[in-house]
C-alpha cells in the first residue's frame, strides 16, 4: 500500500529534524498536531540539501546536489520519489501549492556554497533569500492552509523571520564557517580582523528582522502562532548571547543555548499563551 510509504517517508524526515534540531523539533511539536508531519518533510528536504553541500566532502558535491535538485523537481511533479526524504517533502508542497520558484531559489543558494567564498551586499542577500528567507514562505504556505490574503499580507515577516535565523546562525558558526570551509558571508568583513564595529552593525541587521518578524508572527492563526513564537524565543536568546559576546569571542567559540534554557523558554512561551500574553 503506497499509505505505508507515505508514512515510512514521513517519519525518515521527522528523523533527521529530531536528530539535527532540538530546538526546530520543540518548535514543531507547539503547532497545531495536523501540521507537524508536513513542517519536517520541509525541514527533512532543507536539511538533507544542506549536508550534501557542507559535508560530503569525499564526494561529487556538485554531482550529488544537482541530481538531488532534479529528483526533487521529477518528484513534486510526478507525486513519488524512492527517496524517503524527497518523496515526504512532495507531498507536502503538493498539499499546499508550494511554488516551484521558492524550490528553485533554495536550491540556488545550495550551489553556491559549492564556490562562493567570499559575499558582496548582492549575493548574500541572494544566499540568505534561498537559503532562509524561502523557507520561512514555504511554512508559511502551510500555515495559512490555502488563504492567499493571509499569505500576502505575511509573507515579508516571514523572509524576516528566516533571515534572522540564518544571519544568527552565520554569527554563530564564523568560526567553523572560516576555518573548515574558508566561507565568510558577510560582506566587507574580514574574519581575521573582525572588530566590535562590524559585529554591532551586523546585530544591528539582525535586530531590525527580529523585529520585523515578530508583528507578522502575532497575526498568524492560533494553529500556527506560538510554535513560530517559540522558534523565534530561541533563536533570540541565542542572538542575545552572542550579543554580549565582545567580538574576539565569536572567533573562537561556537554559542549555544543550553537545554535547561530551552525548558524555561518552553515553559514560558506556553505559559504566555494559556494567558494571552504572547
Amino acid at each position: 500500500m503506497i499509505s505505508l510509504y507515505h508514512e515510512f517517508a514521513e517519519k525518515s524526515s521527522k528523523q533527521i529534524t529530531h536528530l539535527y534540531s532540538t530546538s526546530f523539533t520543540l518548535g514543531i511539536k507547539m503547532l497545531d498536531s495536523k501540521f507537524h508531519k508536513h513542517i519536517y518533510n520541509i525541514y527533512g528536504l532543507v536539511r538533507l540539501a544542506d549536508e550534501i553541500v557542507d559535508t560530503f566532502h569525499e564526494h561529487n558535491k556538485k554531482e550529488l546536489i544537482d541530481a538531488f535538485e532534479k529528483e526533487t523537481f521529477q518528484a513534486v511533479e510526478t507525486g513519488l520519489s524512492t527517496n524517503p526524504i524527497i518523496h515526504a517533502y512532495q507531498l507536502t508542497a503538493n498539499t499546499y501549492q508550494i511554488e516551484n520558484d521558492l524550490l528553485k531559489a533554495f536550491f540556488k543558494s545550495m550551489k553556491m556554497d559549492l564556490y562562493q567564498l567570499d559575499y558582496d551586499a548582492d549575493n548574500y542577500n541572494e544566499y540568505i533569500y534561498g537559503s532562509a528567507e524561502v523557507v520561512g514562505l514555504m511554512c508559511l504556505r502551510v500555515f495559512t492552509e490555502g488563504n492567499t490574503h493571509l499569505y500576502d499580507e505575511l509573507k515579508s515577516g516571514a523572509r524576516a523571520l528566516g533571515a534572522a535565523f540564518q544571519k544568527v546562525n552565520f554569527l554563530r558558526d564564523m568560526q567553523a564557517d572560516f576555518e573548515d570551509r574558508g566561507r565568510t558571508y558577510f560582506p566587507g568583513v574580514d574574519f581575521v580582523n573582525f572588530t566590535e564595529d562590524q559585529k554591532k552593525l551586523i546585530e544591528q541587521d539582525i535586530l531590525q528582522d527580529f523585529n520585523d518578524a515578530r508583528d507578522a508572527i502575532l497575526m498568524l492563526p492560533e494553529s500556527s502562532r506560538v510554535g513560530v513564537y517559540l522558534a523565534y524565543k530561541y533563536y533570540l536568546k541565542l542572538f542575545n548571547k552572542i550579543r554580549r559576546a565582545p567580538a574576539e569571542a565569536i572567533l573562537n567559540q561556537r554559542f549555544r543555548v543550553p537545554d535547561l534554557e530551552k525548558m524555561y523558554v518552553l515553559a514560558n512561551t506556553y505559559f504566555r499563551s494559556v494567558v494571552g500574553a504572547l
